[in-house]
């Protein structure tokens, strides 16, 4: 029989303190419910301050359709300009990452605010998701960039495409680990493949079936690679094997406690060299505060890992051009 321990908490409502409530618990839950418990209590703390101002803003009206033309808009999302095909990836533009209740939202408030507003995006051709999880997979994000891109196509992790119900997009693709999907843009084919990564796809507790994906792209005769949310993995190297890629999304932070799902920066930056990055952008810091370490300190390690001429950007709103 398993252990049972009891729990003893204030029972709190509007008009105060109206009792005490004692609850026996499995010690598993109840340190679940002790870490939910922190981290609202932290993220309360962390949602009194002001956001700040993206340090740069981009200007994507004034790029060329004969390279590769990126721009970190904050967290994983970035705007690409890959041979005149515009794609971005995780869209969040959301004050808050987590769910929605009516006009509210739940969860960790943006540090930066995105480098652009959904209104000033170019017309968007591709909508590329990694996961199902609430920083990465945004609903009022998507419902507005639906609305405003019909046009759009929609490529996602597998058992995914649920969450789009609703939304009207051109055509929506669930993209299991391993296959590859391709769409044609200008008259030439873009091929999409999903990459096995290490993290997991549950968006709430229970929907552990979820996917979640890293993504290559093929376009022109050149490669990008959009890296996702994932912890250490080889799964990369084999792009090397096959021409190595022009320019690399990796994430570099909320590894602190969690590295068993979020690589270092240093971690980050042997994937890139594994997959043979010739450029690597960072992502998914600086944004949200998700982990313990110091919102600086992923860019500081990934700086001290890595040739300086490798790096696409640094901070939030930076506009990177492959030369």
């Amino acid at each position: 029989m398993k252990r049972l321990v009891k729990i003893t908490a204030l029972l709190i409502g509007a008009g105060g303190v109206l009792g005490l409530i004692t609850v026996s618990l499995s010690p598993a839950l109840r340190n679940i419910m002790l870490h939910d418990a922190r981290f609202l209590v932290k993220m309360r703390r962390d949602n009194a301050r002001d956001m700040l101002p993206a340090p740069h803003h981009p200007q994507p009206l004034t790029w060329k359709n004969d390279r590769i033309t990126a721009a970190w808009l904050g967290h994983a999302t970035m705007l690409i300009n890959f041979y005149g095909v515009w794609i971005i990836t995780d869209p969040i533009f959301s004050d808050q990452a987590g769910p929605n209740l009516g006009p509210f939202a739940i969860g960790p408030k943006r540090h930066v605010a995105p480098a652009l507003a959904i209104d000033e995006l170019p017309n968007i051709d591709l909508i590329l998701l990694s996961h199902a999880h609430f920083d990465h997979f945004d609903m009022r994000s998507l419902a507005a960039l639906a609305k405003r891109n019909p046009q759009a196509a929609v490529i996602t992790a597998a058992n995914t495409a649920d969450l789009l119900s609703g939304k009207k997009f051109a055509r929506i693709d669930e993209l299991p680990w391993e296959r590859s999907v391709t769409l044609s843009f200008q008259n030439k084919p873009l091929t999409v493949s999903a990459i096995h990564v290490k993290h997991w796809g549950a968006r709430w507790r229970r929907d552990r079936e979820r996917g979640f994906n890293g993504y290559l792209l093929e376009y022109a005769g050149h490669r990008i690679c959009f890296s996702g949310d994932t912890a250490y993995t080889p799964a990369f190297a084999k792009l090397s094997v096959s021409g190595g890629v022009d320019l690399m999304f990796v994430p570099i932070g909320a590894y602190d406690p969690w590295i068993a799902n979020h690589c270092s920066p240093e971690e980050a930056v042997q994937m890139a060299d594994q997959a043979g990055a010739q450029y690597v952008f960072p992502m998914h810091f600086a944004t949200f505060k998700l982990s313990n370490e110091p919102m600086a300190e992923p860019l500081k390690r990934f700086q001290q890992a890595i040739h300086p001429d490798r790096i696409a950007g640094k901070e939030i709103g930076d506009t990177f051009m492959r030369p």
